[in-house]
């Protein structure tokens, strides 16, 4: 039996504005959001972008157990459509650090190799048999290290759309991370997929969203960027994804996998400068939520 959800509850420092695209609003320094992690709750959380936390694998560790936090996993984009380009280098640097901070799973995401999310090119029939092979071939390196791979849909990917997932599930044995705002933006459906691929989900990127801003980026209105500047991400239990159902799924078959917190947001200030805005308390919002879903489902409290 899987341990209660209180016990899977992790963060993301993009909760926090921290990002690795370039321009993406204030960055808070780590110490910062580390230790704000912990004053909402929260014990664990993915690793964050390349520079948040120190180079080597042995001190991004060090930094997190300072601070009373254990890794879970890494969000690593790599350009996996291109036959000339070699995705492994950059996954088995992260697969390092991961081992270092004895945490399990790779979250990977399609990139296009250019910055930002707010466009992307269309896979013609080599980029998509170059993708799902190299999906492939990440995922056998991660089991070899005793790892587990996943796929992230993710706007502004070559993996971005309900389909474009389904056509990934069918044609490579990766699992999947099953982040239930990029899927809604990219115009799917996360309960049906939840529903439909349970087995294959590994790892929960847990988001809420507006779906009026949603629509907007579908179709072209408002970029990425700006729809997230615009609080298109919302706490959890505040927005158009059905959260309960999907945890209700989740739960019901087994899953033992961590709910990662992901309120992606752009901050113009730092917390308590004019403009700055306290992230904290959205995310302690989507903690609560969580919890709340937990205490209404037996299996989450082990029973």
């Amino acid at each position: 039996m899987s341990a209660p959800i209180a016990e899977r509850i992790a963060g993301a420092p993009i909760s926090w504005g921290v990002c690795e695209v370039p321009g993406w609003g204030h960055q808070l320094a780590p110490d910062l959001v580390l230790r704000q992690m912990r004053e909402v709750g929260l014990t664990a959380t993915e690793f964050g972008p390349d520079g948040f936390l120190p180079d080597a694998p042995a001190d991004k560790a060090a930094t997190l157990a300072s601070h009373g936090l254990r890794a879970v996993g890494q969000f690593v984009p790599v350009v996996l459509h291109d036959p000339d380009h070699d995705p492994l280098p950059a996954v088995r640097a992260a697969i390092t650090g991961l081992l270092a901070a004895d945490a399990r799973t790779v979250v990977v995401a399609a990139a296009t190799g250019a910055d930002g999310y707010d466009d992307r090119p269309v896979l013609d029939a080599a980029g998509w048999s170059a993708l799902l092979a190299n999906l492939d071939r990440i995922a056998s390196a991660a089991h070899e290290a005793g790892l587990v791979a996943t796929l992230h849909p993710h706007v502004g990917t070559m993996i971005e759309t309900g389909e474009e997932t389904e056509r990934v599930l069918h044609g490579s044995g990766i699992g999947l991370c099953l982040d239930t705002g990029h899927l809604i933006i990219g115009g799917g459906d996360p309960v049906a997929l939840a529903a439909r691929h349970t087995g294959r989900i590994a790892h929960t990127h847990l988001k809420d969203v507006r779906l009026d801003l949603a629509g907007r980026v579908r179709t072209g209105r408002m970029t990425y960027t700006e729809a997230v500047a615009a609080g298109m991400y919302v706490p959890l239990g505040t927005g158009d994804v059905d959260v309960a159902a999907i945890v209700g799924l989740l739960e019901a078959d087994g899953y033992a996998g961590w709910y990662v917190l992901e309120q992606d947001t752009v901050l113009r200030a730092a917390p308590g400068a004019e403009g700055g805005a306290g992230p904290a308390e959205d995310v302690r919002a989507s903690v609560a939520h969580l919890l709340s879903l937990a205490g209404a489902t037996g299996r989450a409290q082990g029973n």
